[in-house]
C-alpha cells in the first residue's frame, strides 16, 4: 500500500474528479491539493514539469512515482491494484 498519495487538481478538471472517484472506489486515501487555491501547490506542479492536471505523486517504499494525467493502468500498477 502507498505510504502517501497526493493528487494535484482544480475544480474545473473532469479527469481530476474521475481520478478522485476512482481512488476512493479502491479505498485509496489521498491528499487533494487544488492548484487554484494555493500558489505553493501551483509551483509544486510546475516543478514536477506538469502543464495540466491531474498530477499524482505516490510515495511507496522510499520511492516517489509521478503520474501525469488520469492513467488508470499506471496508477493501478503502482498501487498494486492489478
Amino acid at each position: 500500500m502507498a505510504e502517501k498519495v497526493i493528487i494535484y487538481t482544480q475544480e474545473t478538471c473532469g479527469p481530476c474528479h474521475a481520478e478522485k472517484e476512482w481512488l476512493t472506489s479502491h479505498n485509496i486515501s489521498f491528499e487533494d491539493r487544488d492548484i487554484r487555491k494555493s500558489g505553493a501547490y501551483m509551483q509544486e506542479v510546475v516543478d514536477l514539469g506538469a502543464s495540466a492536471t491531474p498530477v499524482t505523486v505516490i510515495e511507496l517504499d522510499g520511492k516517489r512515482e509521478v503520474v501525469m494525467g488520469f492513467d488508470r493502468e499506471k496508477l493501478a500498477n503502482i498501487l498494486g491494484l492489478e
